[in-house]
């Protein structure tokens, strides 16, 4: 269905999914909002217009937490479109920490600095003390460098053997061997005159939230809710428009009290299946990641997911899809065939059609 013809429908694109980058489009035909902006802004706004998704009629950016595969084109996307950027405080405080360079360079000279770092260890194959995912500072000691261990779901294990930083379960689970960063494209530095330019944690809007208290976007009704992940104030979104419900929530350590009470009477749940348990404790992980996900503050497994739709599911979306599947420790086949043989086993639900969301394309947009 194009674009102009919706009217009085809410429509849901999944731009990406996955420790790469997750990015989530919800409009209506008055109001278009992104949930997590973790893929860069060239590739948001290229998966946008592939799906017939206009990026100048953004209205906002909603981000879930701070992990940098749901904020790696947060920074771009909002100066470039002029959007602003919702975020509870203390996400807000931890993105601003983790974006804002430790020195009196300017920014185009931190990430072309980054942007060499990686070039040379992915040309050498050598990476450790020098992979700039681990947060090594450059050549000249003198420039501190800001940490990127804290960064994608699956780009947050590799340890940094400077002496500021360890390993801990805030930094885990990696589909990289090599943890390496996703760094900005060379177009989207930011040009001289910019306010960006000596600021880079600039945003020309940002509006703070509270879990637990709803909110408006033109005729888009947010709530968020706390979720149990290892950040700094992590939630789920519930977005309501033209009558339908939708329910956002990845990065579940575990299916929490709260968080079962909001997936209910979603009309779409997008929910995450990480892992498959025995891939993820079979496979070559340190064992301090494969904790991290396997907690109560890491990832939700295939298994955990189908026990709740086999028992707590109430059963009224129509659409069920399946997110942040990891490309280490899952298959997208495994991932389905848990899900299905949940719904199966409960006749009623049959109708609910399940899909994968793909780290590498945007699924098909749906219609409400």
């Amino acid at each position: 269905m194009k674009r102009d013809t919706l009217s009085n429908m809410v429509r849901v694109t999944v731009l990406g999914s996955g420790s790469k980058g997750n990015c989530t489009v919800v409009s209506t035909s008055r109001t278009r909002i992104v949930l997590d902006a973790g893929l860069s802004c060239r590739e948001i706004v290229k998966r946008m217009r592939f799906s017939g998704e206009d990026p100048e009629k953004l209205d906002a950016v909603l981000i879930s937490h701070e992990h940098q595969d749901h904020v790696q084109g947060l920074s771009v996307l909002a100066r470039r479109w002029n959007v602003p950027v919702y975020a509870t405080q203390a996400t807000y405080a931890a993105w601003k920490a983790w974006i804002t360079p430790r020195t009196t360079m300017s920014l185009n000279q931190w990430l072309e600095i980054r942007r060499q770092q990686y070039a040379e260890s992915m040309k050498s194959g050598v990476y450790g003390e020098n992979d700039p995912a681990a947060g090594s500072p450059p050549s000249d000691a003198s420039v501190e460098i800001p940490s990127l261990a804290a960064a994608a779901e699956e780009t947050h294990s590799q340890p940094n053997h400077g002496p500021s930083e360890t390993v801990t379960a805030q930094h885990a689970e990696s589909d990289s061997p090599h943890g390496a960063a996703v760094l900005p494209e060379p177009e989207e530095l930011i040009p001289s005159g910019d306010p960006a330019s000596s600021d880079p944690a600039y945003l020309p809007c940002v509006e703070h939230f509270h879990a637990g208290i709803s909110f408006d976007i033109g005729d888009i009704h947010v709530t968020p809710f706390t979720i149990p992940h290892d950040a700094a104030d992590p939630v789920g979104f519930v977005v309501q428009a033209e009558g339908m419900r939708i329910v956002v929530a990845t990065d579940l350590g575990y299916l929490a009290a709260n968080v079962r009470m909001h997936l209910r009477g979603a009309d779409l749940l997008m929910i995450e299946s990480n892992h498959d348990v025995e891939m993820l404790r079979d496979g070559p992980y340190p064992w301090i990641v494969k904790q991290r996900v396997l907690s109560r503050v890491g990832h939700l497994s295939n298994d955990s997911l189908g026990e709740y739709l086999a028992s707590e599911y109430d059963g009224g979306a129509r659409y069920v899809i399946l997110a942040h599947i990891s490309e280490s420790n899952n298959l997208p086949a495994l991932a389905r065939s848990c899900a299905e043989r949940a719904l199966e086993g409960r006749m009623g639900l049959l109708a609910n059609r399940v899909l994968l969301a793909s780290q590498n394309e945007p699924l098909e947009s749906i219609d409400l």
